[in-house]
């Protein structure tokens, strides 16, 4: 992927949820290594206090943007050069489930716990688990054993950022699978957990806020506090860039 958005720290690519299940396919096809990840306002919040995790996500192939913070951040910035339509983690996650099923990609997922792992196969019958590895007290050398001896084609990796983006590139070299994805807790998705909230909420890019009423507590800082930091920063690179 060529055609990025620099936003903040972030090389960000302008990949839509078809771009994504091509270089997927063609990974696995080919038999090559692809590494993705994503950026949202909290990622390139995260990487202003961490520049070594700028540097540390950039070396990714892929980085989706993901909402509607990044989507308005490409605009503001970019105008018509910015990001063409809203994609989020929460939306491609069922298509690449669709997209393993119909071709019979085999599909590990490593992260969160047992319960939510077990649910996976009740929401997605189809789907060719390779194998289930839960997110916590793990030994990683058994984790890649575990992950090579079955083959994966695709690992799902929901450890949270960002060590779930670290834990990827310190072993990117020992794993065996074609394609290896961050995506926080998307492994609620494909379980079918995860609260999104009714889909007019969703069409406005207001995900976030059911996120935040379901642990106020948990998410203040990341929303609350985090959003307007995000825009702020966001308006301060695009007066920068009229000096």
């Amino acid at each position: 992927m060529n055609d990025k958005v620099e936003i903040g720290s972030l090389k960000i690519d302008k990949v839509d949820y078809l771009d994504l299940d091509n270089e997927i396919t063609n990974a696995i096809s080919n038999k090559g290594k692809l590494f993705i990840s994503y950026a949202n306002a909290h990622t390139v919040n995260r990487t202003y206090k961490n520049k070594n995790l700028a540097d540390k996500l950039n070396s990714f192939d892929i980085i989706h943007p993901d909402g509607i913070g990044i989507y308005i951040a490409s605009k503001i910035l970019y105008g018509s050069n910015g990001f063409k339509k809203r994609i989020s983690g929460s939306d491609f996650y069922p298509i690449l489930a669709e997209l393993s099923v119909k071709n019979n990609f085999r599909v590990f997922f490593f992260g969160h716990n047992e319960k939510t792992l077990n649910l996976i196969n009740k929401n997605y019958p189809l789907l060719s688990i390779a194998g289930l590895q839960k997110g916590y007290n793990f030994d990683s050398q058994l984790v890649i054993n575990s992950i090579n001896t079955v083959s994966a084609d695709i690992l799902i990796v929901g450890l949270g950022f960002s060590k779930q983006e670290e834990w990827i590139l310190k072993h990117k070299d020992e794993l065996n699978c074609n394609v290896c994805i961050s995506v926080g807790d998307g492994i609620k998705v494909f379980a079918g957990t995860k609260i999104r909230g009714p889909k007019f909420m969703r069409t406005l890019g207001l995900e976030w806020f059911v996120r935040f009423l379901t642990n106020p507590l948990k998410y203040f800082n990341r929303y609350i506090i985090g959003n307007p930091l995000f825009l702020l920063r966001i308006l301060l690179i695009k007066i920068s860039n009229f000096k």
